[in-house]
């Protein structure tokens, strides 16, 4: 069967949305009552902020606007890498070398005195064993032991907020992996009752063979718990605290293997299977370097800082030889710089492995942030030249029938679905591809007719259509997290 759009009554039909919504086009009440738990970013305290963290941080940050936009009660949370044997070597480290650091750049100091501790411990496995001793002193809250940690965190997060105000992100919750270490007596003692929990070589273990997984190891040897621990501690404090619909983790797809199990598990804790069919892992592929793999550990990483002050200075540059007499120039190369960063790592499928390069993720021809932001500011300085805002009253639908026009009506009536995709697949790819193509369509349009003269009639109603399409530009890249310039 064939099936023909009705174009007059379509355009009638879209008019009138945007006309009863205009700034809150696309926006609905379609999550009423639903809960959504987002669980993203969680950086490592006393560690760079990394590209690898940016991912999680974006993707999150889109997801978490989205859902909001689309009327789900949304809770963000920067679940902090703040606990485990990791802050037992850094606390060795510490003890050891302290003095030879002025700590004025304290997140530099601490990955180098980190990575130095994780040399040691190769070369020498007592070392190693200290480590763990430290963090097993940190979980019995030893004065000493507690006294470090918070100073890494306090120094952690003064670095991690400047990144956060750069990329416009926020919380709801800063409840880490430390604020779970005394609800894991709890969760031990359910999954001892449900008699799955076995000892294996000193440790306790949940037997996951019968689901062709490996065990899941909920303490080791030594007694001490691991984030598996704490990851299924949050579970039951999210069910009870969010009463959540979903709760999403945007992790990378290495730890496939991790939240298979410990959602698997979560079956066992008495909850509700309305909580454990809710949980869901939002995987992303990883960034590597040319050269390879980043790790912490050897000292070869990205910071996320370095990359987006990089960005403003390379969109600076740019708008220096474009448009030199333009004002507010700081405040543009801000958002240009940022949204193309932001773009870049939200323009492909969320599960493909992306190669860091500079000039990539800089790039600010073709289909990029900067495309998109340079025609909002298009439409932007056309809505601006004209005498007067036309209303609705003032379009003649019959000037809104060509090729050009009805093209730009569709994918404004799409709007609102693909944000719904967006948050049925948790791909905010979605949400990017569709605003390269609104844009384009504009920049067609713009193109091909006369906006600002002729007939008054058609002029007004071009205006409007331009006015539709500013609003949905700005409203679209809002929500990915990218700013909009005024000018450009």
């Amino acid at each position: 069967m064939n099936f023909y759009i009705n174009k007059k009554l379509l355009t009638k039909n879209v008019l009138e949305e945007f006309d009863s919504k205009k700034d809150n086009y696309g926006k609905s009440a379609f999550g009423k009552d639903k809960n959504i738990v987002i669980d993203y970013s969680s950086p490592n305290i006393a560690k760079p902020f990394h590209i690898g963290h940016l991912r999680t941080t974006l993707i999150g940050n889109a997801l978490y606007n989205t859902y909001k936009y689309l009327g789900y009660n949304t809770i963000g949370i920067n679940h902090l890498g703040d606990y485990g044997t990791q802050f037992g070597k850094m606390i060795e480290g510490y003890k050891r070398w302290h003095e030879e650091y002025k700590f004025e750049n304290p997140i530099e100091d601490l990955t180098d005195i980190y990575v130095r501790i994780n040399e040691l411990c190769k070369e020498d496995e007592s070392v190693l064993e200290l480590c763990r001793e430290n963090f097993k002193k940190l979980e019995n809250k030893e004065e000493y032991e507690v006294k470090l940690w918070e100073k890494f965190k306090e120094l952690s997060l003064k670095e991690f907020d400047k990144i956060y105000d750069l990329l416009d992100v926020k919380f709801d919750s800063l409840n880490g992996e430390a604020f779970y270490s005394d609800k894991i007596d709890e969760v031990i003692d359910i999954l001892e009752k449900s008699g799955k929990l076995v000892e294996s070589q000193g440790a306790k273990v949940v037997d996951l063979s019968d689901k062709s997984m490996p065990p899941c190891i909920i303490c080791k040897s030594n007694g001490s718990s691991i984030y598996a621990t704490r990851d299924l501690a949050a579970i039951l404090y999210r069910a009870r605290e969010y009463d959540f619909d979903k709760c999403l983790y945007v992790v990378a797809y290495e730890q496939n293997l991790h939240f298979r199990q410990i959602f698997e598990v979560a079956k066992l804790l008495g909850l509700d299977k309305k909580y454990t069919d809710g949980l869901e892992h939002v995987s992303y592929g990883m960034v590597h370097l040319k050269s390879g793999k980043m790790s912490t550990r050897e000292g070869n990483v990205v910071k996320v800082e370095d990359l987006l002050d990089e960005a403003i200075q390379r969109a600076g540059k740019i708008l220096e030889e474009k448009n030199p007499n333009i004002q507010n120039k700081e405040d543009i190369a801000k958002k240009v710089g940022i949204g193309a960063v932001i773009f870049n790592d939200l323009s492909n499928s969320r599960i493909k492995d992306e190669i860091f390069d500079w000039d990539t993720i800089l790039n600010f021809q073709g289909e990029t942030g900067p495309y998109i932001q340079y025609i909002y500011v298009r439409t932007k300085s056309v809505l601006e030249n004209a005498e007067n805002l036309p209303t609705l009253a003032d379009v003649n639908i019959e000037d809104l029938l060509n090729e050009e026009s009805i093209e730009i009506i569709k994918s404004i009536y799409n709007f609102e679905d693909v944000l719904k995709s967006v948050t049925d697949k948790n791909e905010p790819y979605l949400l990017s591809k569709y605003l390269i193509e609104l844009a384009k369509k504009y920049s067609t349009f713009y193109n091909n007719y006369k906006i600002l003269s002729g007939d008054k009639k058609q002029m007004n109603t071009r205006l409007y259509l331009t006015y539709m399409v500013n609003v949905v530009l700005r409203k679209g890249a809002n929500l990915l997290g990218i700013k909009m310039p005024d000018k450009m």
